[in-house]
């Protein structure tokens, strides 16, 4: 595969699933931002150590098992190098952004948040960063603190400040909005809070996908990714954290892995990265998550950001041309998603016509409940972008709107 990939039909072959058809038409796939397509190669990755590697890593003296292992550890390095981590142990494999945030709040959280701290978060936040939070206020006392958003979507930056206060020990914000595009200022945002002693997670589940991540630039303290976004499997994803923190953290669930030795009376705890990670991982879906990595590295992340704000531009322009179309959300740096309301037909009767048309869209919520609640809407129309999908396929979604306009309006 070449560094950069120009030929957008060639790369469209590359993902089996673009080929099929929905109620008898070509498949328009816009709800990249739920999950993307996965190219063969991350199918033929998973099938591989199916077919030829099936074994446990770090337990076994036999050959396949010395095998998954060091492919299993070379995903680690791949993921170092991706978000440019200092070192491989500060990766720690999780389910994904979910499970990540849930072991740092029930790790770090529990050991260090007492009652009357602060936990700050954005109304932008999706639901996986909010209530695990919710949660740990809700056991030890403290309070969950929300910075709200400008008209146009964008983070209120003069409020964030203020709101950092003595009492504010934790800050969790999400790198990009999944509903509305935003992308936050992350680098301004951790050096604000770490001026004023607060430990930073940012929520990167829907970053790794659109641009280059560089947690040590950032210097957050935590970050947080999914595979499943950045064109990998599902149920495999990850935490990065610095090591001194991790280092200091303790265990957050026990069993096999996460041990040195064990006794009745008292048990010790693995290093890095291996503390945080108990019982038997997902060797297949991580071998997956390679092999995704390797084909963004391939297909350039440069390439990648440039296609997409060229789909983000011409879908702007054409929904924006619509009268009856509403835009939720215009902050000055989006991804390549928009949210936007057809008149005030409710979302899912127009996403459920749109369906009829092949073109996937997401209607709703975007398990940000506490956003929509804020914009006083009940929902959007989402449609998020990838750099496989093309200007044509953003004018079957205006035909389709057209449709839904002439039925309800």
């Amino acid at each position: 595969m070449q560094t950069i990939a120009s030929d957008i039909d060639k790369i469209r072959s590359d993902f089996p699933i673009l080929s099929r058809k929905v109620h008898n038409k070509p498949l328009v796939y816009f709800d990249n931002a739920a999950t993307t397509q996965k190219p063969q190669v991350v199918i033929d990755a998973i099938v591989n150590y199916y077919t030829d590697l099936n074994s446990n890593v770090h337990r076994g003296v036999h050959y396949l098992s010395q095998q998954a292992t060091t492919a299993f550890e070379d995903v680690r390095t791949k993921i170092q190098k991706f978000v440019n981590a200092e070192y491989r142990h500060e990766i720690i494999y999780t389910r994904g952004c979910t499970e990540s945030i849930n072991l740092v709040a029930g790790s770090w959280g529990k050991a260090n948040i007492k009652a009357g701290d602060e936990i700050l978060i954005s109304a932008l936040e999706h639901h996986s960063n909010i209530v695990p939070w919710q949660m740990l206020c809700e056991e030890k006392g403290a309070k969950l603190i929300v910075c709200p958003i400008l008209e146009d979507g964008s983070l209120d930056m003069s409020a964030l400040s203020a709101l950092m206060t003595p009492s504010t020990k934790f800050l969790a914000i999400t790198h990009i909005s999944n509903t509305l595009g935003t992308v936050n200022p992350v680098k301004e945002i951790t050096r604000m809070a770490h001026e004023k002693g607060i430990v930073v997670l940012i929520d990167g589940a829907q970053a790794l996908s659109h641009m280059k991540v560089d947690v040590q630039d950032i210097d957050c303290d935590f970050y947080t990714f999914s595979a499943h976004k950045v064109y990998g499997p599902m149920g495999i994803g990850g935490l990065y954290g610095k090591e001194e923190i991790l280092n200091a953290m303790p265990p957050w669930q026990g069993g096999g892995e996460m041990i040195k030795n064990v006794t009745f009376e008292k048990t010790t705890y693995n290093e890095l990265p291996f503390k945080f990670e108990a019982g038997t991982p997902n060797v297949g879906d991580v071998l997956g998550f390679g092999a995704a990595l390797d084909y963004v590295t391939a297909i350039g992340l440069d390439f990648i950001a440039a296609r997409e704000h060229e789909l983000l531009e011409y879908a702007t322009e054409k929904l924006t041309a619509d009268p009856l179309i509403r835009i939720i959300g215009r902050a000055p740096e989006k991804a390549s998603l928009i949210s936007f309301m057809i008149g005030n037909i409710h979302p899912y009767d127009a996403g459920t016509i749109i369906d009829q048309f092949g073109v996937a869209v997401r209607t709703g919520t975007h398990c940000t409940q506490p956003l929509m609640d804020s914009l006083g809407i009940p929902g959007t129309i989402r449609a998020s972008f990838a750099f496989y999908n093309t200007r044509e396929e953003i004018d079957k979604l205006m035909e389709a709107i057209v449709k839904v306009e002439q039925l309800f309006l």
